[in-house]
């Protein structure tokens, strides 16, 4: 991310830190000489400017998660020109430093320079090696053994007293030493987690203690105030402005660019960082110390609230067409984006798959998104792995799901292929990524993991209460038809048919009536023309009640899936006649062991009478009463079970509002996640 930023992080990020450095030191000049001021703050004032033109990442990235756009185009975009700012702004600072600890002597400042750059390279082609070949003993699972916390602690020591030794800050070390640790498993989130509590919980509050008592607003004078409000807000006009003339060449909307530009004036623990140096090294006293703490605490009261009011990431994503199955062409593409989360679930979604029945004529385009949550890391990422037809050799989670499903588009070589994508992100944000890349790449069916897992023994394992937001989420912002998995496979032991003759995969659909069961029966009847699968259709009618107009729409689309069905020998259709929801219940019953999925519509809001009395019951809201009484684990059922929600379209007036307020950011290519897809290709 660092040193391939992209062509848009790039332009914009040397285009905002150079532009504003330029305008804002030169006005700090004009200023000193045209202003009355304080001999202090004339002094200072230089400094002052010079600072705006720095972005920090942490910044960036810490109000990207606040307001949840870390996941959105926007966010991305600011991230990473945030990262591009932070290297640019850090080796100015190395050289700086080098010339002030040498007096401003050519060859004291050259040799300083040497050595830190030497220090670098020794760090990232010596150490790092070291430090990844001993991270390979650790066993994996396994916590974080004493005596590497001991070591990366030392190396903290070390590192900050050598850079002390070569006249660079003492920082500079130890930040060298964090960027070539490894993030994640097995080092560095174990290392943050124990980081947390004494860093996070205890000396990060107390620096922002010290430096609030450090400022002394008495001391203050009215005309600095103006003076160095004026400078800042010149500064942040400029960045802004910069932001969005380079966003010119870049095909970027100029109120995303005024978005990105007020991003990249966050302030925050950096600024307190570098002031509270200054002040300590003499170049701020504590007028111009108290000036600046509170133009850290401005600046971010006032950006927050206008980019909230400027961007709203969930407004982002309004797809222009149906993306139903229902209402696709026949023999259309098939576009299938599957969320996975655990190896375990692999078999049951690749008979998901097989069953889906892709053929030269309807083929079948997966999108695989392996969800890895976000641990010892700044900021989500997204991940676009390269598509080849050959089995890469990978140790990791990922890669061991990634060559399955690869395995599986070699086995179907003529009318399936494999995109795949790794999230790794929070799990309360993840539902960002997954509707981004739906919406991109065109998918018709978004399938997401159940949040309980199933023992062998039929007992509950684990709940994952994130996973369950994360489907509540996407449920209601996904641009497609959604279907939840409940996979049971390991109580069955079933594995993937995969082409196998001898296999028989047995799929029933229960039909009560409204557009979520009629996506069902459309998905169901496709997976019907398969040869290794037997389809059943079940449904249910109020015992009762003539409702034959109301049922007209549900009717013509029965008799159309069964007459295409007349000659197929696996193909079966019944009628269930029940009084009330108890009825229901008790005919569900009956069919526990009796398939190998279940596909089920979410919602039947038109048909309350037929599951009267169920509802109270129900434990997961976002399988709907059926789904949830099926995937129950008082039901002793052995099937899994597929609950599908069809595409919600906003409609009317609404909509139009919506899709004119619709802001695409312009990607470089097609399909290309940019500014992702540029350094996150794996």
């Amino acid at each position: 991310m660092m040193f391939r930023p992209g062509r848009q992080a790039l332009v914009l990020g040397i285009s905002a830190m150079f532009t504003t450095f330029l305008f804002s030191v030169s006005l700090s000049f004009v200023l000193k000489a045209y202003v009355a001021m304080d001999d202090t703050l004339a002094t200072a004032l230089p400094f002052i400017a010079a600072a705006q033109c720095l972005t920090a990442f942490s910044n960036v990235s810490c109000l990207l998660i606040e307001l949840k756009m870390a996941s959105s185009d926007l966010g991305r975009i600011a991230s990473s020109t945030a990262i591009l700012c932070d290297l640019i702004g850090m080796t100015l600072l190395v050289t700086t430093i080098s010339v002030l600890q040498s007096r401003f002597e050519p060859r004291e400042s050259l040799m300083a320079v040497s050595s830190a750059f030497l220090f670098v390279v020794f760090m990232v082609y010596v150490v790092r090696p070291v430090i990844l070949k001993a991270l390979k003993r650790i066993p994996t699972g396994k916590p974080l053994g004493d005596q590497y916390v001991f070591l990366c602690f030392a190396g903290i020591l070390i590192t900050g007293f050598y850079t002390e030794l070569i006249g660079q800050h003492f920082m500079f070390g130890p930040m060298v030493f964090g960027f070539i640790l490894p993030d994640g498993p097995p080092l560095g989130a174990p290392m943050i987690s124990k980081l947390d509590l004494p860093i996070g919980k205890f000396l990060y509050p107390t620096f922002l203690t010290t430096s609030g008592l450090k400022t002394n607003i008495f001391k203050i004078d009215l005309r600095s105030l103006w003076i160095t409000a004026f400078l800042i807000t010149f500064s942040c006009l400029i960045k802004i402005g910069a932001v969005v003339i380079a966003s010119r060449f870049l095909n970027i909307y100029v109120h995303d660019a005024v978005v990105i530009g007020l991003i990249l004036n966050a302030r925050g623990i950096c600024e307190l960082l570098m002031y509270n140096l200054w002040r300590d090294g003499g170049v701020l006293t504590d007028q111009e110390f108290a000036l600046s703490v509170l133009s850290v605490v401005g600046v971010t009261a006032i950006i927050t609230p206008l980019i909230k009011l400027l961007y709203d990431p969930s407004k982002q994503r309004i797809p222009l067409e149906r993306r139903t199955i229902q209402h696709s062409k026949r023999d259309s593409e098939l576009r299938i984006l599957v969320c996975i989360q655990e190896q375990d679930n692999v078999p049951s979604i690749i008979n998901l798959l097989e069953a889906s029945n892709a053929t030269q004529e309807s083929p079948i385009a997966v999108i695989a998104v392996v969800l890895e949550e976000l641990v010892g890391r700044a900021t989500p990422m997204l991940v676009a792995h390269q598509s080849t037809r050959t089995l890469q050799p990978n140790n990791s989670r990922s890669g061991h799901i990634i060559n399955a499903l690869r395995q599986f588009e070699l086995c179907n070589e003529s009318c399936v292929t494999i995109q795949s994508f790794s999230a790794i992100s929070h799990l309360q944000m993840v539902h960002d990524d997954i509707c981004r890349v739906a919406l991109d790449q065109n998918a018709t069916i978004v399938v997401l993991p159940f949040h309980k897992r199933w023992e062998i023994d039929g007992s509950i394992g684990t709940v994952n209460k994130a996973v369950q937001n994360m489907n509540i989420k996407v449920l209601d912002k996904a641009p497609c038809t959604v279907g939840i998995l409940v996979d049971r496979g390991v109580l069955t032991g079933s594995m993937s048919i995969l082409n196998n003759n001898q296999s028989i995969y047995r799929v029933a659909v229960i039909y009560i009536g409204g557009p979520d069961d009629a996506e069902s029966l459309c998905y169901g009847a496709r997976m019907g023309s398969h040869t290794n699968v037997t389809l059943t259709i079940i449904r249910y009618l109020l015992h009762g009640c003539d409702s034959a107009r109301e049922r007209k729409q549900d009717n013509n689309l029965i008799d159309e899936v069964r007459q295409a069905n007349m000659e197929n020998q696996n193909f079966k259709f019944q009628e269930q006649v029940v009084k009330d929801g108890v009825g229901l219940a008790a005919s569900l019953r009956g069919i526990e062991k009796s398939f190998d999925l279940v596909i089920v519509g979410r919602n039947h809001q038109a048909f309350s009478h037929i599951l009267m009395g169920l509802g109270a019951w129900s434990e997961c809201p976002e399988l709907g009463i059926v789904g949830d009484l099926l995937s129950s684990e008082d039901f002793g059922s052995t099937t899994s079970v597929f609950v599908v929600q069809q595409q919600r379209l906003v409609q009317g007036e609404k909509l139009m509002k919506r899709m004119r307020k619709a802001v695409v950011v312009s990607h470089e290519s097609g399909h290309d996640l940019s500014p992702v897809a540029e350094f996150g290709t794996a």
